[in-house]
């Protein structure tokens, strides 16, 4: 159990992580290691960081489809698909070594950050869609529903990328319903996790307070200054997470 005096430290943490994650993703860089570094075993850290990460997708949500940005009606399908693809990838984690697609995801974010470097105007408007919507929802949903469930790292830079090439969203509005995504996703696997024992209350609801509140403070950053501020810190926030995995792969 975390001593008391490391509390404010946890909700610090969630407070920045959420800031971040609701801009471009990739809080998790920051959670994970520092509820790691609280002396929690791999699998209570995972369980607490699903905890924590539901308020902070949760709150982004919430900003996201006040606004106008996401109407929750347009991507029921997916939170179905979704929740289904993460209990699911949360059940088989438990079952199989996820090594072998641990050592394949950095060299799929690295090609998200090549296309998205490479074309320019991509997510700057709304363009005409590849995928009818609920067909779209219901594969995307299961596919990365799953992986956040199994393994995570950079399923809010998937989505993003799916949600533009796919349905042919602009930045804002694919960052926004990949939060409904994400939300979804780390509430089913939490569910799993709690079933198993795996959750550190006092820790996560500390955290989660702190993620919050950073949630919403970005979220209202992303509506404001729109797609110029979040597509270089979106790349910045992928780069991130591909060093980290090829630096645990490495050692």
């Amino acid at each position: 159990m975390t001593p008391f005096l490391l509390l404010p430290l946890l909700f610090a943490t969630g407070l920045v992580a959420g800031l971040i994650d609701a801009i471009a993703g990739g809080g998790g860089l920051i959670t994970i290691p520092v509820l790691l570094g609280a002396g929690m075993p791999p699998r209570i850290a995972l369980g607490t960081n699903k905890l924590q990460a539901s308020f902070g997708s949760g709150s982004a949500m919430l900003a996201f489809a006040r606004s106008g940005t996401v109407r929750l009606n347009d991507c029921r399908i997916g939170i179905a698909s979704t929740a289904v693809g993460a209990v699911l990838g949360t059940i088989t984690v438990q079952k199989l070594d996820p090594a072998l697609l641990r050592h394949a995801i950095p060299w799929l974010l690295v090609a998200i950050v090549l296309y998205t470097m490479l074309t320019p105007r991509l997510g700057y408007e709304d363009i005409h869609p590849r995928l009818e919507p609920g067909t779209f929802f219901f594969s995307f949903g299961l596919i990365l529903g799953f992986y956040d469930g199994f393994l995570g790292p950079g399923t809010g830079s998937f989505w993003v990328m799916a949600l533009m090439l796919g349905l042919g969203f602009n930045m804002l509005r694919a960052t926004g319903y990949t939060k409904v995504m994400n939300f979804t996703s780390n509430a089913a696997s939490l569910a799993m996790f709690i079933y198993g024992g795996s959750v550190l209350w006092r820790e996560g609801l500390s955290m989660g307070a702190g993620q919050f509140v950073g949630a919403r403070i970005g979220a209202r950053i992303v509506m404001r200054k729109g797609v110029r501020f979040i597509k270089p810190v979106f790349i910045a926030m992928v780069l991130a997470i591909t060093a980290r995995l090829i630096w645990q792969n490495l050692h």
